[in-house]
């Protein structure tokens, strides 16, 4: 096996684990935002249950009863709107229902099937011995419990009763004349009829005094605001579940390890398989191949938590996460051996733009595969291999003509080294006469002969470049010039 095959192996496997990894992050978004979706259904029906109630409400005429009695029936649908936006809200069934319901049936309404009666009257004692209070409907339909009926009370009355019932069973003393009488009557109707507290009676979900007329739309919009601040709950749970977590990067980490493990574990008994048969191997030669595949577990390891953090938490792709990695690990082996001065700085410098650019090629082609096949980690195994495997081809072709180009600079240059040559000669030539000159220039310029050092004061200052109007060449000008 080649060193070419071993890097397009090692590179389609390191790719594999980036691609699955990115898989696991995007399967975790697209859960997360079908959760979002799920949650703008459940906001709109648990909504809907709470603009049926309102509109029940809003239109008093229709509501059975005397003025005085109307919120009997409004009782009854606050328990199955509400219970229902309740539910509705955290993407549960709906359990309450009207539905095959007469207005005037023993039961009020139907919770998993089951008959439910509603007794909303002022007082726990008025609720339950009324001329229509719990105890006269049972006595008018003896069977109803048997049944599988049940009867809700208001919430308030219902945490009432449970607090009486204990302290008459508990500490009676504590209770006073009426309150002892009223538990005494309630536990012997409890027990007489063999009626469970919390399975035969169970509590409404509004108490006595929210459901009177003048107070049920306030009732109803305080609960409008419970349900948008449970939707806020629910949105922002599913906002948490979808996070990167320790544990899913510890998966991939974990599996990453495996794989990268397995295949350095392969190349390392085929490197082997080279120079004997299996039957031959030593004591030392799987000792070899145990560190290279420990080696590879560790790098694995390293790679998949690399890419998973990469991944989550900055604005990297897995490809190129892997990518990093990858040229992390290669660089850090150059470093490694310049230390150990089996390289040179040149040779050091080479060989990091090489695994920089290796690297490169397997994350562009891979994330090329992942575009064109759609299909997580066969897109990016196939890209990967088909890039390796054309910039091979690349880099065969590419020798022969950078050989043909080297050859071709090195005439090139040769050539202009003798031109350049000829022209170094010619502008010193150039140089050294105009030094000359200047030489000539600035020995008149300075002479002791006051006439012949004012001439030469004169061509110095044009050979310099000054502006020939400038130049002060008669003795009125030098007067006017200093007068002045």
């Amino acid at each position: 096996m080649t060193e070419s095959i071993n890097r397009v192996v090692k590179s389609t496997q390191e790719q594999a684990v980036a691609s699955w990894i990115n898989y696991l992050n995007q399967v975790r978004l697209d859960r997360f935002a079908e959760r979002l979706k799920q949650q703008d259904i459940n906001l709109d029906e648990a909504l809907s249950e709470l603009a049926e109630l309102k509109a029940f409400i809003g239109d008093p005429a229709h509501i059975l009863g005397s003025d005085a009695t109307k919120h009997g029936e409004i009782a009854e649908h606050m328990q199955v709107n509400i219970s229902n936006a309740r539910r509705a809200i955290q993407g549960l069934c709906k359990e309450h229902t009207f539905d095959g319901v007469g207005r005037t049936a023993p039961e009020d309404y139907l919770k998993n099937g089951q008959q439910v009666q509603s007794k909303f009257y002022n007082g726990l004692k008025q609720t339950f011995f009324n001329n229509h209070g719990l105890e006269d409907h049972l006595r008018t339909y003896p069977d109803f419990v048997n049944n599988g009926g049940s009867y809700d009370l208001p919430k308030d009355q219902y945490q009432q009763m449970i607090d009486l019932l204990d302290n008459y069973r508990n500490s009676p003393s504590q209770l006073s004349t009426s309150d002892y009488y009223l538990a005494k009557k309630l536990d012997e109707f409890l027990k007489m009829n063999r009626l469970e507290i919390g399975r035969d009676i169970k509590p409404a979900v509004v108490d006595y005094s929210e459901v009177q007329r003048n107070v049920a739309d306030d009732t109803v919009n305080r609960e409008e605001g419970n349900i948008k601040k449970e939707d806020e709950k629910q949105r922002k749970e599913a906002y948490n579940k979808s996070k990167p977590a320790l544990k899913e990067g510890v998966k991939a980490a974990g599996i990453s390890a495996a794989i990268e493990g397995g295949i350095t574990f392969c190349l390392s008994v085929a490197k082997k398989r080279k120079e004997k048969k299996i039957s031959g191997f030593t004591g030392d030669d799987w000792k070899d191949i145990g560190i290279d595949t420990g080696k590879g577990t560790v790098k694995g390891g390293i790679r998949g938590g690399a890419i998973y953090i990469l991944t989550n938490f900055t604005a990297t792709p897995a490809n190129v996460a892997s990518a990093y990695v990858t040229a992390a690990f290669g660089v850090a082996e150059q470093i490694k051996a310049l230390e150990a001065g089996k390289v040179s700085e040149e040779d050091f410098v080479i060989n990091c733009e090489t695994v920089c650019l290796d690297v490169s090629i397997s994350a562009i082609a891979s994330l090329a595969g992942q575009i064109i096949i759609p299909i997580p980690v066969l897109g990016a195994v196939i890209g990967n291999v088909a890039g390796e495997f054309i910039y091979e081809l690349c880099k065969k072709e590419g020798t022969k003509q950078s050989n043909e180009i080297i050859a071709r600079y090195n005439q090139e240059m040769s050539r202009l080294d003798q031109q350049l040559d000829i022209q170094l000669l010619q502008v010193i030539m150039e140089i050294r006469e105009a030094l000359k000159k200047f030489e000539d220039l600035e020995k008149f310029a300075f002479s002791m002969d006051m006439n012949q050092a004012f001439n030469g004061s004169v061509n110095l200052a044009k050979e310099l470049g000054v502006n020939d109007n400038q130049i002060l060449r008669m003795k009125d000008q030098i007067d006017n010039y200093f007068l002045e």
